[in-house]
Formats: C-alpha cells, sequence, structure tokens
C-alpha cells in the first residue's frame, strides 16, 4: 500500500466501515467499504475475518451466546395469558394507578380472570387502592403467588415485598429491571384473560425492560392517561412517541380529572365575612334548596380545575392520529374510593365517576375488539 494512502477503521452500530483516502493527481478519492459484523450472540462472533481490529473483538468472543434463558421463561408464563394490557402516563399525579386499579375491579366484576401487575418500583401505590396493605407474597413449586383480591382478580407489587411501607426503594436500572424480569417469569397467574400492567410515569428503564420482556408475549397496547392541562399533555405527546418507536399500540387516552364534578347536594358552601373569614353557610343554603327548590338537589355542580382551552386530551389524539377512549371527572367519592381500596362501581355515592369510567372500559373492549376474543375463548 503507497505511503500517502490513509486508511481508517470505524466500528458503527454492528457495521464496520473501512474507509480508504487515495490522493491521486491533485484529487483524493474516498473509498467506503462496509462490511457485515456478525452480531454479538452470533457464534461468530469476534471470530470471523470481520472482526479483526473491531476494539470489542475479546467482549464478543467471551460472551455468552444464545437467546436470553430469561425470555424464554417470560414467554412461557406469558402464554397462558390472552391479553396483555399496559396503562402508562406521560407525568406522575395524574391518576394512572387509579385508573389502572377501577379497570382491574371492572373487569373482574365481568367475571374475567385480571392480574394487576404493579411495575412502578419506586411509588407502588396499587396495594393500597385494592386494600391489599400489609399483605406478603407466597411462594410454591409454582412460583410466586398473587395477592388475590378475589378469586379472580390477583395483584403483584413490590410494595408487598417492603418490611416497612415507608422504606424508600433506591435502585439503579438494572436493579429494577432484574426485578420486572422476575416478576414476569417467576409470578404464577395460571389461566388470565387479562393482565393489566401499571408503569410509573415517563419513558425510563422500566417501561423499555417491559416492551422487551414481552416482545415475544403480544402486547395488545397501551392506555395512556393523562389530565387536561397542556403541561401533561406535552409529556403524553413523548408517551404516544415512545409507543410508537417501540412498536406497541396505543388503544386509547383516557382524560382524567376533567372538570369536578359531584352532586350539588355534596357541596360546601362559603361565605367571606367583612373581616376576610371564611363561614361555613352549607346548612342554611341545603335548608334554603329543600323548602325553596328541592330539584336543584338533584343537580351535579361542575366546575373547571385545569385549564383545557388548548383543546385538552381530544385535539391531542386527533392530532397524533391515536384512539380518544373518553373523560374522567374529578370526583371526591372516586379518590376515597381508591383512599379506601375499593371498586368505585360498588359504591353508591360514585355517581359522576363510575358511569363515565364504565363508559371508555365499554369503548375500550369495544374498538379493540377485546370483548369478541375474551368472550370466543381466543
Amino acid at each position: 500500500m503507497p505511503t500517502n494512502v490513509c486508511v481508517g477503521i470505524l466500528l458503527c452500530y454492528c457495521i464496520i466501515i473501512i474507509i480508504i483516502i487515495i490522493p491521486m493527481n491533485n484529487m483524493i478519492f474516498v473509498f467506503v467499504v462496509f462490511t457485515d459484523c456478525p452480531g454479538p450472540e452470533s457464534d461468530s462472533a469476534g471470530k470471523s475475518d470481520a472482526c479483526e481490529g473491531c476494539p470489542n473483538q475479546q467482549i464478543c468472543a467471551t460472551a455468552p451466546k444464545g437467546p436470553d434463558p430469561d425470555m424464554v421463561a417470560i414467554a412461557e408464563r406469558m402464554a397462558t395469558v390472552k391479553h396483555k394490557i399496559l396503562v402508562l402516563s406521560g407525568k406522575g399525579g395524574v391518576g394512572k394507578s387509579t385508573f389502572s386499579a377501577q379497570l382491574a375491579f371492572a373487569l373482574a366484576a365481568r367475571d374475567f380472570q385480571v392480574g394487576l401487575l404493579d411495575i412502578d418500583i419506586c411509588g407502588p401505590s396499587i396495594p393500597k387502592m385494592l386494600g391489599l396493605e400489609g399483605q406478603e407474597i407466597h411462594q410454591s413449586n409454582l412460583g410466586w403467588s398473587p395477592v388475590y383480591v378475589e378469586s379472580n382478580l390477583g395483584v403483584m407489587s413490590i410494595g408487598f415485598m417492603l418490611p416497612n411501607p415507608d422504606e424508600a426503594v433506591i435502585w439503579r436500572g438494572p436493579r429494577k429491571n432484574g426485578l420486572i424480569k422476575q416478576f414476569l417469569k417467576d409470578v404464577y397467574w395460571g389461566e388470565l384473560d387479562f393482565l393489566i400492567v401499571d408503569a410509573p410515569p415517563g419513558t425510563s428503564d422500566e417501561h423499555i425492560s417491559i416492551v422487551q420482556c414481552l416482545d415475544a408475549a403480544n402486547v395488545d397496547g397501551a392506555i395512556i392517561v393523562t389530565t387536561p392541562q397542556q403541561v401533561s399533555l406535552i409529556d403524553v405527546k413523548k408517551e404516544v412517541n415512545f409507543c410508537k418507536k417501540v412498536g406497541v399500540k396505543v388503544l386509547g387516552v383516557v382524560e382524567n380529572m376533567s372538570g369536578l364534578s359531584q352532586p350539588i347536594s355534596n357541596l360546601k358552601f362559603m361565605k367571606i365575612t367583612d373581616d376576610g373569614e371564611m363561614k361555613d353557610v352549607t346548612e342554611w343554603i341545603s335548608e334554603y334548596m329543600r323548602e325553596k327548590a328541592p330539584e336543584m338537589l338533584n343537580l351535579i355542580a361542575c366546575s373547571e380545575v385545569f385549564d383545557s382551552s388548548g383543546g385538552g386530551a381530544i385535539k391531542m389524539c386527533n392530532e397524533m392520529d391515536v384512539p380518544f377512549l373518553g373523560k374522567v371527572p374529578l370526583d371526591p367519592q372516586l379518590c376515597k374510593a381508591a383512599e379506601e381500596g375499593r371498586s368505585c362501581f360498588t359504591d353508591k355515592d360514585c355517581v359522576v365517576s363510575a358511569p363515565a369510567l364504565q363508559k371508555i372500559i365499554d369503548k375500550l373492549m369495544e374498538t379493540s375488539g377485546l370483548s369478541l376474543t375474551v368472550s370466543n375463548g381466543v
């Protein structure tokens, strides 16, 4: 090779690029030669001619080959689960876990076999929202046993594994990912119609792990929960794009806390006095309505809590071409049911939120074809 010929070798992902620069007759000719990398999982990794000069040659030559045995175990576990649904949110505090819990309650009430997996490692709230605080995981020869709310509703969460519920989980990504893998391969759910996965907010390690681990298990898709204001929708758009990039279908978006709604009889009325104090006049107002306008006691009072002038989740769904499932109002009775670990559907006081949630779940089942496939035993 002439002394004035320059050769450069670059490793770019799984392709080795050889760049040859030859000056000739006051001109520079650049030749780029691509040579295929056999891949780190190949039997010839680190040993083929293409590996010569690669800085990762020794690592590839000594790395274990073949498929990840954990993925094989996960695929076997998930073979008995008909439908897997992820519940995601772009931002924390939008009611994602509340929705996951009530979705699980609703499906179980329809006589489906339901599992609820909480992979929010640092903030596991599912045990409280299903009334399971203080419960522990038991192990059998079949694996870890979920904690059951009803015979057809099982739950798994790191919250069952903490010796102190106030204990902070301070883990880096690899340890979180390891626990998610363990949940998927070691928990014995038995035959399930639905596995609902409640994920932490954002698009971090846990989300990548759950998508990769369930890649061969045919995830039905993701439900994304948001609130109406732009500060939440900005992050939801990122969540939608995450799903599109990793190949997870967006089953629909739920706009939670879509205005405060409750029976007018549940409102508390206050009057500002001359000295600026707040005086409770609820009893007087209630008595006045009972005497003068009793029909008003059956009305629902509504008020916007978040600014939805930007069009809310409906506009965002239209722009990003994803389904909109519906709105759930901010209902104090739903909040109370979640705090007490109860289903809002059996609570006669959840007169605003329960019908809204039922309508969303009906739409989800219908538009995604889930009711048909489950009823037909698919």
